[in-house]
């Protein structure tokens, strides 16, 4: 069958991910190959002190992906997207966004960016003997009943950027498991919500005067696997205002950007992991068993499928790098240069391989919004140096690079070093990683690990959320997502792995000291206020 025969005759799979900066989606055949993409950029903005999204933002940016995908798939193969065999929707993890019984949006979308929950996220962990980081949905909901914001009475659920575009296509409230788990602790032995953790908040919540049951407020739960809905006719006209989409598509459980990144990547399984580097940074291992004692470094999540995870996230990675590229590019563009964006960032980051293997005293610091790993709960970014430093081109790309991985390095050394987690296999995908070689080989030094990185490495996450549809309906009884995703997906895909070099290693933890003690300056440059 012709690819445009697959597409015609509704065979196709599309996974949507809603990043921090692009909204991206992938179209695959029934084995998985991409065989058309859209995309739409788009920025969060800081409104009245909190990172949003508007809601026009998220309705006009999954109309313009879908319609960029549907013109890449007319321009290739003279056709049009008229049914699918399965979809799936990913985001962003975690934020908050409450809605009344009319559902009705109560405050602005607050994003996994936000740093504002600290009080509350503090008591739940003490409560619950178990982390709950700021940017949890628990942490916003308990913040707002805790402070007796307004909008709290008016509550009838919660839910998550995936959860509410998986809504608004299949008018169902439901959440993959794993992305689930970055709203309230999951039991990993029912694929639930934990029973006694939820007990323990209903009985905190009410004594601050909030009338509902935690489990009426947030979505139901469905591992890796499961139908989350049908495409309504609604969904579908929200979808594509064409009219060319028709209804009747099922579709997946709705999944967290760390649950696709582990798909794209085939972590999923015990003792392996992956690392997602774009705006934000996060590492996913999954565990044999559980940890020694409570680390407030590290969340517990899940695997799409329920398997406990050990996570390092940081919320600052290439957003620094972002900047600085377009400072060096608006300078080009003073001398009459027109070069591509995109072989400026290659360039660049083909510089900094060449710098000192400790940046050659030169330190940055990305931190443009608050850090809990590191104790921030703001951010400003910054770049020091030692009056003798080697302070060139090579060293200053080199010390942007290196910081984008410094945060996420002091939390996994919690994981391996005191927690003696082993890692047989760590897998890197993300847009730090679309330039061959470099960030893998500065990622090998910084975990002091083997890093392999395949094919899809730069737009790994609706593909990821395409294979998870694709698991739904194509599944064997029985087989497991790790099974699936051995035999079906990835046999046979090309990869490069790098091992850790050990001057490479050596410079890394020299920068990590730099760069710890450049954050007392840090906390200086927080006090700043415009």
């Amino acid at each position: 069958m012709s690819t445009k025969e697959i597409i015609e005759q509704g065979k196709a799979i599309l996974g949507i991910e809603f990043g921090s900066t692009r909204i991206k989606a992938v179209l695959t055949d029934s084995d998985s190959n991409v065989i058309a993409m859209g995309a739409h950029d788009w920025e969060n903005k800081l409104e009245n002190g909190i990172w949003t999204y508007s809601m026009d933002d998220i309705h006009a940016g999954l109309r313009d992906c879908y319609s960029d995908l549907a013109k890449d798939v007319k321009t290739k193969y003279g056709t049009e997207i008229k049914n699918l065999a399965a979809l799936g929707i990913s985001a962003m993890m975690h934020g908050y966004l409450a809605f009344d019984k009319d559902e009705n949006l109560l405050v602005p979308f607050r994003t996994w960016r936000n740093t504002i929950t600290g009080e509350a996220a503090a008591e739940l962990t003490k409560e619950f003997d178990f982390n709950i980081p700021q940017r949890w949905s628990i942490a916003h909901l308990y913040n707002a009943i805790i402070k007796k914001e307004s909008h709290v009475p008016n509550i009838d659920h919660i839910t998550t950027l995936a959860g509410y575009v998986h809504f608004r296509l299949t008018g169902e409230s439901v959440l993959g498991v794993g992305e689930a788990s970055g709203m309230f602790p999951i039991d990993s032995s029912k694929c639930d919500y934990d029973e006694a953790m939820a007990e323990r908040f209903d009985k905190l919540s009410s004594s601050h005067g909030f009338g509902r049951k935690l489990r009426d407020v947030l979505p139901r739960v469905l591992p890796a696997g499961e139908c989350a809905g049908k495409l309504t006719a609604e969904g579908a006209a929200f979808l594509d205002p064409s009219g060319i989409l028709q209804a009747g598509t099922p579709v997946a459980p709705p999944e967290g950007d760390a649950g696709t990144g582990m798909v794209a990547t085939n972590a999923v399984a015990a003792k392996t992991g992956n690392v997602s580097a774009g705006t934000s940074i996060f590492s996913m291992i999954v565990l044999e068993k559980p940890l020694k004692k409570l680390h407030e470094e590290l969340d517990m999540v899940t695997t799409p499928d329920g398997y406990p995870v050990a996570m390092v996230h940081c919320n600052n990675c290439t957003s620094d790098i972002n900047a600085w590229v377009g400072i060096i590019t608006e300078a080009l563009e003073l001398f009459g240069s027109k070069t591509d964006k995109g072989e400026i960032f290659t360039k660049l980051f083909e510089k900094a391989a060449t710098g000192d293997a400790d940046c050659g005293g030169v330190v940055t610091v990305p931190y443009l919004s608050g850090e809990p790993v590191t104790g921030f709960e703001e951010g400003r970014p910054l770049a020091v140096r030692q009056p003798d430093a080697a302070f060139n081109l090579a060293n200053f790309m080199r010390s942007n690079l290196y910081s984008a991985l410094a945060s996420l390095k002091i939390g996994m050394d919690i994981l391996t070093k005191e927690e003696n987690v082993p890692i047989d296999r760590l897998m890197g995908h993300g847009g730090y990683f679309k330039t061959p070689v470099v960030g893998q080989s500065f990622l090998a030094a910084a975990m002091n690990a083997p890093v392999t990185v395949m094919e899809n490495a730069g737009e790994g996450g609706p593909w990821g959320m395409a294979i998870l549809a694709s698991y739904m309906i194509n599944k064997a009884e029985g087989e497991t997502l790790p099974v699936f995703l051995d035999s079906r997906i990835f046999a046979g895909t090309k990869s490069s792995t790098i091992s850790p070099d050990a001057d490479l290693v050596k410079g890394f933890d020299k920068y990590t000291e730099n760069f710890r003690s450049a954050l007392a300056a840090e906390k200086e440059a927080v006090c700043w206020k415009n």
